[in-house]
């Protein structure tokens, strides 16, 4: 388990925290916060992204497994369901979605060389075929079956 908070670490020490900061103070997003920063937000919903988390509650159970470990991952020190649900549920998007053009930003210039860039007129969209789960008895029209496509 310990190797797990080390590579979490390791990939968290990438983010540029000082421009997430920027962007936080330009959105006021730490206002009123005493304990529960934008960071520790944004930490904490990285987490459940790579660890591939369905729920709320299932990266609850996740988080709370590695709880006398919260320091060290960047979490703070009041993790809980109802901290990161008001967090989630009160704070801006915008916050998120600008620090996400910044690591895109940064992505391409380090990646992209003249030889492998490509020229798009318009725009680009990504689809996701995961396969999401529905409720049978909600959903009649999503009878399983043991093939799936997307």
């Amino acid at each position: 388990m310990n190797q797990g908070k080390y590579i979490f670490a390791q990939r968290a020490d990438f983010l540029p925290r000082r421009v997430f900061d920027r962007i936080v103070k330009n959105h006021q997003g730490n206002k009123y916060v005493r304990s529960f920063t934008c960071w520790n937000q944004m930490l904490c919903m990285v987490f459940g992204q790579l660890t591939v988390r369905d729920s709320m509650r299932d990266l609850m159970l996740s988080l709370e497994a590695h709880q006398s470990k919260y320091y060290h991952l960047g979490f703070g020190q009041t993790v809980t369901r109802r901290n990161l649900g008001k967090a989630n549920e009160r704070r801006s998007y915008k916050i998120f979605e600008e620090f996400a053009y910044v690591l895109i930003d940064q992505a391409r210039r380090s990646c992209c060389k003249n030889d492998f860039e490509v020229q798009v007129d318009g725009n680009v969209y990504a689809l996701d075929s995961t396969t999401i789960d529905l409720c049978l008895s909600v959903f009649r029209w999503s009878e399983f079956r043991k093939t799936k496509a997307a």
